[in-house]
């Protein structure tokens, strides 16, 4: 099989048709692109599932050749933030990066996987990538890719999601990208950024106000809410199509809430009728279902990954709390119950937990709660901290925090590890939402 990445010269048409054809671009360059690759028996290193998994000492050698350095140091990044491997010091490899490898130059380190290759060409680049078993003694995977110069950090992902899959069992979440709203000079707009905060790509998409975008399923659409003309609207961004479009708007407020699985369907929350209610909103046929009519407000609906349940806020029990609901909108219970203040749910992909706000001393904080309201674990402690989203796999969330002076974007283990900021301190930025895939 013989695949290439390639950066074709885009026609510059309008701006927005340029950035929406830049973004269609990056996700297509963010698939693994090889010419050979051999696999061995499958086999698990890693049981992630297990809570007494141990760390898997890696050793990463500098690839030989142009841009070995950098491909290696990225891939060293992606594996060490996921707390499942401990990236052994490359002062102590006894083995250059040319000679063959000897799993006894490993076996004194402490190494169980080893990682080598090559890097060829300048603007082309042909990287060769081995992943070898130190206790059997030999080469278990071998991977060559091909990509332009531009495209270095997603092929190094690549690489890092090939090894992650194959040690793991798992999908990483190396070659995702996190959707969110930034200030900018003209107000705020939706962008697009790598997993790890670089290639930062603005949209054009701009409103007075933008508020925090939701992904479909697929991963082809992007579902907000935007100001426009003293109006607040639903817009649906589709990349494939490379159009946005508004698909609902009325009298009062309207917010996006999220996509049903399926894909034509949305919940979204409208105070058309006086107070914000809960809505289904059918796009093919412009149908509205009224889902909720209490006194309270009801918002912020988020979908479970079946499409059966849908979690949201409301006061309609004196404060703001997480209550579920089944999608038609019956049997509603409250889930969260400590705390007077409790916003901004979203599902884990697995559906068995959901993530929160809620205001702890007079600060906002990240939760995490089972649907059955068990197992309410606090996550941040420090700032102001929002707009929690689970990645694809369930492992992490990004979410973002003014703990440094100025709102930015964070990402962090979903046990609350390694939080760290990726978006640059010069950027007011809110509202993320990891991709799908």
């Amino acid at each position: 099989m013989k695949t290439t990445v390639t950066s074709n010269q885009l026609s510059v048409i309008s701006y927005l048709r340029r950035n929406f054809l830049l973004f269609v671009l990056s996700l297509l360059l963010s698939t693994v692109y090889c010419l050979l690759s051999t696999f061995a028996y499958a086999k698990v290193y890693i049981d992630i599932t297990s809570p007494a998994f141990k760390k898997l000492p890696i050793a990463i050698h500098e690839l030989a050749g142009t841009e070995g350095k950098e491909i290696s140091d990225i891939i060293r990044d992606d594996l060490d933030f996921t707390g499942l491997f401990f990236c052994l010091d490359r002062n102590a490899y006894i083995e250059n990066p040319g000679q063959p490898f000897n799993p006894r130059n490993w076996t004194v380190l402490g190494a169980e996987a080893v990682v080598k290759g090559t890097v060829k060409g300048e603007q082309n680049l042909i990287v060769t990538v081995s992943l070898y078993d130190v206790f059997e003694g030999r080469e278990i995977f071998k991977k060559e890719y091909q990509a332009e110069k531009a495209l270095i950090r997603p092929l190094s992902h690549s690489i890092a999601n090939d090894i992650y899959n194959y040690i793991t069992g798992d999908n990483g979440i190396f070659r995702t990208r996190i959707a969110f709203v930034a200030e900018d000079e003209n107000g705020n707009g939706l962008y697009i950024m790598d997993w790890d905060g670089s290639r930062v790509d603005r949209l054009g998409i701009k409103g007075s106000l933008v508020l925090t975008p939701r992904w479909s399923k697929d991963g082809t659409k992007l579902l907000y809410s935007s100001e426009r003309n003293r109006q607040w609207g639903v817009y649906l961004l589709n990349f494939v199509k490379m159009t946005e479009r508004r698909i609902f708007s009325s009298k009062g407020t309207n917010m996006a809430g999220d996509f049903f699985p399926g894909g034509d369907e949305i919940v979204l929350s409208s105070s058309s009728d006086g107070t914000p209610d809960l809505y289904i909103f059918k796009i093919s046929e412009s149908k509205l279902t009224k889902l909720t009519s209490t006194r309270g407000i009801d918002v912020s609906p988020t979908v479970s990954p079946d499409g059966n349940s849908i979690a949201f806020v409301s006061d309609r029990g004196g404060s703001p709390q997480i209550y579920i609901m089944n999608r038609d909108g019956y049997d509603a219970r409250r889930l969260t119950f400590e705390g007077s203040y409790n916003t901004s749910p979203s599902w884990s992909p697995k559906g068995d937990r959901i993530v929160f706000v809620g205001r702890r001393g007079g600060k906002n904080q990240i939760f995490t709660i089972k649907p059955d309201s068990s197992a309410l674990t606090q996550l941040t402690d420090r700032g102001n901290n929002e707009d929690p989203s689970f990645s694809p796999d369930g492992r992490f969330i990004a979410f973002s925090s003014d703990r440094d002076g100025q709102k930015g974007i964070y990402i962090m283990r979903a046990n609350g590890e390694s939080q760290k900021r990726i978006t640059p301190k010069g950027l007011r930025a809110f509202g993320p939402r990891w991709s799908p895939n």
